[in-house]
């Protein structure tokens, strides 16, 4: 069995729409997939509905929250989502506008830096999905402003940034409740350099924490075998994904381009039928 539990689709910032991320993952034989995009679930109905012609794949609906804590940004996956929610809805909405807003002021600043890019071509990059910094970072490509994706976030836009502009976001403890109320399953993200991760980890099991992401791009064998032992510490399931936008090597890697044990498979697969969903 092959699985990759944390993809991102056009309906935030990534390059595949939800029907033809359905159908790499099934050309790659993989077994399950989580659709994980930042701050929307506008991508899952129609990568259900785009799995019905694959019964040997399982599609599962889920989210990505990007929260706030002091000197950085954690995220938070949610598995099993009831996407159709009202109040969970009505958050992501909340966490869109911000994303908006916050893009406004970055523009601005990279103006006020003489890098001059159009609004309406970073809204042409994000289509119907939520301004992201990606987008951005797209449009400084595009213009030939940086080389590469990555440095687009070391340069201008990430949080060292010259011109970088906070936004409204979650704390953890709050995306883990979200999540939960709305029958999901909060897992930690790409969680190796969080600060006092141990303690990190025990304050979210309090809020619903269930699980980490383990098997995660780039990752050395040190890293996953001590995620691996929190998680034992813990008693948290492990999850594992490529993280793919499928824009440049920067960011992410190849669909199901991640080492995930079997195990760790059939409990995710576990956690989905006792959540209902089974193989078509």
């Amino acid at each position: 069995m092959k699985a990759d539990l944390h993809l991102h689709t056009t309906a935030s910032d990534g390059r595949l729409s939800p029907q033809e991320m359905v159908q790499t993952a099934a050309n790659l034989g993989l077994t399950v997939i989580v659709i994980t995009d930042h701050d929307t679930v506008k991508g899952v109905e129609s990568a259900l509905e785009a799995a019905k012609n694959f019964p040997n794949l399982l599609v599962v609906p889920g989210v990505e929250i990007n929260t706030d804590v002091p000197n950085g940004e954690v995220h938070v996956l949610g598995y099993f989502i009831d996407y159709h929610d009202p109040e969970f809805l009505n958050t992501l909405e909340e966490l869109r506008d911000a994303r908006y807003n916050r893009g406004l002021k970055m523009v601005a600043k990279l103006a006020d830096l003489g890098i001059h890019l159009e609004w309406n071509s970073v809204l042409e990059k994000a289509g119907e999905a939520p301004v992201g910094r990606p987008h951005i970072a797209q449009a400084l490509l595009e213009r030939g402003y940086i080389s590469n994706m990555k440095e687009a976030f070391i340069k201008y836009i990430g949080r060292d940034g010259v011109a970088y502009a906070e936004r409204k976001k979650l704390t953890p403890a709050q995306a883990a409740t979200l999540i939960s109320k709305a029958k999901g399953l909060p897992f930690l993200a790409h969680p190796a350099d969080i600060e006092n991760l141990d303690s990190f980890i025990q304050e979210l099991k309090g809020a619903g924490l269930v699980g980490i992401e383990i098997y995660y791009a780039n990752y050395t064998p040190e890293k996953i075998a001590h995620l691996e032992e929190l998680a034992e510490t813990y008693n948290l399931n492990k999850s594992g994904g490529s993280d793919y936008h499928g824009f440049d090597e920067t960011v992410g890697t190849d669909i199901g381009n991640i080492d995930f044990p079997q195990q760790s498979i059939e409990q995710f697969i576990s956690l989905a039928e006792k959540k209902g969903m089974v193989f078509k």
